[in-house]
């Protein structure tokens, strides 16, 4: 190394902006061209992008046909945001140059991040044409298939790269094979390849990779272990715990499920499902109180949240807390929150409050979306009966014979309604 380029690294080391501006202009006059080049390969590995531009710049007024220097220039000049001028120096490389193929793979990666995905898969498959054997190439397509969706042509690519050598572009392809057959649903296959990945080295995403596949593949007891050694590695680990408390859950140890969950509260008090679920297994474990305030407090973090919404109503309505139930729908109301879901329960609520034309409003509401429940229409009518709606309690009966044709009871309800 002479000692322009010691004094140049030394300047880069100490960030000295003003020593390496000092330094670059003798140095681009007065040393060889392969020397300005591992400067300007040294400003980029520095994050030093306008000086690597400069000095690319400099090399291409040297040398105008070199594809590489354009193509190096492009990538500097997509890290600086100047796409336009990036995109014209690779569409300027002749398709006859060897750098050609190179030049189609950078310009896939670019429409590839501006979400052009069809155009991104031309530019590879051109590439592939000339160099068909090429594993860049293949690794590049095989990443595009993945982040577009299309797993098994991806998993395939990735599958020939891993007979072939255990790292691409400083990722393991038995990572990714993992990762690629866990997005595709293929849990056992992603197991194998998560459980051969730890092996070598065990991090916490492929731990929960690893647990997450095991979970959908019903090995709840090795995802619990994956995950009891993830909290160890990584306590902070915020959807490890939400995982665990399903894994004991499945397994019908509600208790320890409980204990995960509120595990997991204490690491993280801001996610609405670690509370929903807390909610749940505190219902299952018999403890109402502790329920209703966890499911509140989901609510509270998401006032629109269906899901905790519909089971604090659905507990309150069991309690028989019929006014809790209709304050609850009135605050979701004040926030403009409207969920047919809830009629049924709001006009269960009213009638038992003896707020008659409340309820029968919401039981007519609700009838739109539940003309095929049984539960709700016997509810409704009997409401309707008692309230003397003989009409719509004879609608409502037809309809209960065609969803029970073999219960008696609603036949004998509408004759007595047709010869009253």
């Amino acid at each position: 190394m002479n000692n322009a380029m010691t004094e140049m690294m030394h300047a880069l080391e100490q960030g000295d902006l003003a020593l390496i501006d000092q330094l670059l202009e003798t140095f681009l006059t007065k040393e060889l061209p392969e020397d300005i080049y591992a400067l300007a390969e040294l400003f980029m590995q520095y994050g030093y992008m306008k000086e690597a531009n400069h000095v690319l710049e400099h090399l291409q007024f040297l040398f105008p046909e070199e594809a590489q220097l354009k193509i190096d220039r492009a990538n500097v000049l997509m890290e600086l945001g100047d796409e336009d001028e990036a995109l014209e120096l690779l569409l300027a490389i002749d398709e006859t140059s060897a750098e050609y193929p190179q030049a189609l793979l950078v310009l896939a990666d670019y429409y590839q991040m501006q979400g052009l995905f069809e155009v991104a898969e031309k530019r590879i498959n051109e590439a592939l044409s000339l160099l068909p054997d090429e594993p860049l190439l293949q690794f590049a397509k095989a990443e595009l298939l993945f982040e577009t969706g299309r797993f098994l042509e991806a998993a395939r690519l990735y599958e020939e790269l891993h007979a072939q050598q255990n790292e691409f572009a400083g990722i393991r392809l038995v990572e990714r094979l993992a990762e690629v057959y866990r997005a595709g649903a293929a849990y056992e296959t992603a197991l194998d390849y998560y459980v051969e990945a730890l092996e070598d080295e065990v991090k916490p995403d492929m731990l929960f990779g690893a647990a997450y596949a095991a979970f959908q593949s019903q090995k709840y007891e090795m995802a619990i272990k994956q995950l009891e050694e993830l909290k160890e590695l990584d306590p902070d680990y915020f959807s490890a715990y939400l995982l665990l408390a399903e894994s004991y859950a499945m397994m019908e140890d509600n208790q320890k499920a409980y204990t995960a969950i509120m595990e997991g509260l204490k690491r993280d008090e801001y996610d609405k499902t670690l509370f929903l679920f807390a909610g749940k297994m505190a219902l299952k474990n018999s403890l109402p109180t502790e329920a209703e305030q966890h499911l509140r407090e989901a609510i509270a973090i998401d006032p629109e949240y269906m899901e905790a919404v519909f089971v604090l109503t659905s507990v309150l309505t069991q309690q028989e807390r019929y006014e809790d139930v209709v304050e609850l729908f009135e605050t979701l109301q004040q926030n403009d929150f409207e969920w047919s879901a809830l009629y049924p329960f709001v006009a269960e609520a009213y009638e038992n409050l003896e707020m008659y034309d409340r309820a029968y409003g919401f039981y007519r509401l609700a009838y739109t979306d539940f003309k095929d429940d049984v539960a709700f229409l016997e509810k409704y009518v009997y409401f309707l009966l008692e309230e003397g709606r003989r009409t719509e309690a004879k609608e409502v009966l037809q309809q209960l014979t065609v969803l029970q044709p073999g219960e008696p009871t609603w036949q004998e309800q509408l004759d007595a309604l047709e010869f009253a």
